[in-house]
């Protein structure tokens, strides 16, 4: 099994994440961000992974720091848990409409950190949670999981809509990158031995 658990502690928050990449998608979450919580929820379960997220944040000055320290400590677990990559697709992608909404997320496992969205939400926030907040957590987590990540959001006149697609299509690509091909037996997948 492909898990780790990583704690992080900083002035602002205190964050533990557990994640089993090959898990079932089972969500276990106490953000103290209940709209990251809903959007977590998805990862795991688009994506088949188990993940379990414990947080104390600065929640009294907002979700900043809080939900780019997830997005940080997420990827540092998802880096660990692949460990050397041998054997792995390295690339996935995927397409997830909801309703009038529909985004694509492609990711490379490169080991080089890069984040490209193209995201307009249709309003600012989605109850309390601040949307800009969404690619603080991502560009945590690429800089941490050293993957190269490009998000779109291609139509929605929903914002919550625009968010869970993309959720839900970052686990799905998380899913296909991740995934043991048999094809490739121990090797890197890469045309130049290392990635």
């Amino acid at each position: 099994m492909r898990e780790a658990q990583v704690t992080r502690n900083t002035l602002e928050t205190q964050i533990s994440v557990k994640i089993n990449l090959d898990g079932t998608g089972k969500a276990v979450l106490n953000s103290g961000v209940p709209f990251l919580d809903h959007m977590l929820d998805q990862i795991a379960r688009h994506g088949l992974v188990d993940i379990e997220v414990a947080a104390k944040g600065d929640l009294h000055i907002d979700a900043h720091h809080t939900v780019e320290d997830i997005g940080i400590t997420l990827g540092q677990a998802v880096a660990k848990a692949i460990g050397d990559k041998k054997g792995i697709r390295r690339y996935g992608h995927a397409y997830v409409p909801l309703d009038e909404a529909l985004s694509r997320v492609v990711m490379d496992l490169s080991g080089r950190p890069g984040l490209t969205m193209g995201v307009e939400f249709t309003r600012g926030r989605i109850g309390d949670f601040d949307v800009d907040l969404i690619s603080e957590f991502f560009q945590g987590f690429v800089n941490h999981a050293l993957v190269t990540l490009h998000i779109d959001n291609l139509r929605g006149k929903n914002a919550h809509h625009q968010a869970e697609t993309i959720f839900k299509a970052f686990g799905r690509a998380l899913r296909m990158a991740v995934e043991m091909d048999d094809r490739m037996a121990g090797q890197m997948p890469s045309t130049k031995g290392a990635l």
